[in-house]
């Protein structure tokens, strides 16, 4: 007897690309709502004009290819590059390096791969290594936290828009060093880290107010572990290997290297394992393997930050165990009953 089947897969996930991809822009929310109290509105335009010129962008590269326009436009993969590439930029950088910067992501470390799940890097993290390495200077000019005067959203419009800020207002006096990048000058001049932390930019923990960031960013984290959009493995491994490695390192000299606080509530540290470091196309497909990776990563950034040159190194550190996904899947994947492994 003969029984009326559908077609497969019989057996259908819940979540949808366009589900998964629109939970982590709303679990993104609080952490933009904290960033524009402490940095003004420029975040607001970041995410505005990288997510046009993200969009923009796929659509060209999805006509050139000769693929469908509505299915990748509508699963907010490129909006989510988007976002996080605004939240890697300064708040007031010029316009076009987040439209170039998304621009670059999407064609690069996106559709040069085959499109949205073939890329081998993180394309949030490509368009924002290829800017920092590109316009250095553009990408310092980050405001300081509760600093006036602070320039109201059309000041703010006024400076992305066309690069340079009204008359009232100086670079110098509206935009400084960031924490790790503070901490860093002040250890290669000499300077201990309690003579470096003594700045008005430090707040109890790591910069002016950066608890708070950090809070609504990890608050956003349980956000994607209750709903299953991640896994505990990724944040779990890389934020304990920075906590032993830095904890380890302060006990050493607690004037040369910073403590654990200030290292995970400094930079993209949560924002990295939480949102960046997580991409379920970009890292390991076994458990073991995202233990692997989330491990390296946090080794690679508390070794770049104490010493590399870049302050921060999440970016760098996501892309180079990037690199190394294909040999922990091939070292980590168990098997096929059956099957031999190849030589």
């Amino acid at each position: 007897m003969q029984f009326p089947s559908s077609p497969a897969p019989h057996v259908v996930r819940p979540h949808s690309v366009s589900r998964v991809m629109g939970l982590v822009l709303v679990m993104l929310i609080p952490a933009t709502v904290v960033h524009i109290l402490l940095y003004g509105s420029g975040l607001l335009l970041q995410i505005v004009i990288a997510t046009i010129a993200a969009l923009g962008t796929e659509a060209i590269m999805l006509g050139l290819r000769h693929r469908p326009l509505r299915p990748a436009l509508v699963d907010c993969s490129a909006p989510v590059t988007a976002v996080l590439l605004a939240f890697a930029l300064p708040p007031l950088a010029p316009w076009w390096l987040a439209a170039s910067g998304a621009a670059f992501a999407i064609i690069f470390a996106k559709h040069l791969f085959g499109g949205l799940g073939r890329n081998l890097f993180n394309p949030a993290m490509i368009g924002y290594a290829a800017l920092l390495l590109s316009f250095p200077a553009q990408m310092t000019l980050w405001p300081e936290p509760g600093v006036t005067p602070r320039p109201g959203f059309l000041d703010t419009a006024l400076i992305v828009l066309t690069g340079t800020p009204p008359d009232a207002l100086a670079w110098d006096a509206i935009t400084g060093a960031t924490p790790l990048d503070a901490v860093r000058t002040g250890l290669i001049i000499g300077q201990t880290m309690q003579e470096t932390r003594a700045a008005s930019l430090f707040g109890a923990y790591g910069g002016k107010g950066s608890e708070w960031l950090a809070l609504a960013i990890f608050a956003g984290g349980i956000g994607l572990l209750a709903t299953k959009i991640i896994r505990w493995h990724i944040p779990v491994a890389m934020l304990g290997t920075m906590i032993v490695m830095t904890g380890f390192l302060h006990s050493l000299d607690p004037g040369m290297y910073p403590d654990v606080l200030f290292q995970l509530t400094s930079g993209a540290t949560l924002l990295g394992a939480f949102f960046i470091a997580c991409d379920p196309v970009t890292t390991a497909a076994s458990e073991r393997g995202r233990l692997l990776f989330g491990a390296g990563v946090g080794a690679l950034v508390v070794i770049i930050r104490t010493w590399g040159h870049y302050p921060d190194g999440v970016a760098f550190a996501v892309l180079i165990m990037n690199a190394f996904v294909p040999l922990l899947d091939r070292c980590t994947v168990p098997r096929i009953y059956g099957h031999t492994q190849r030589p």
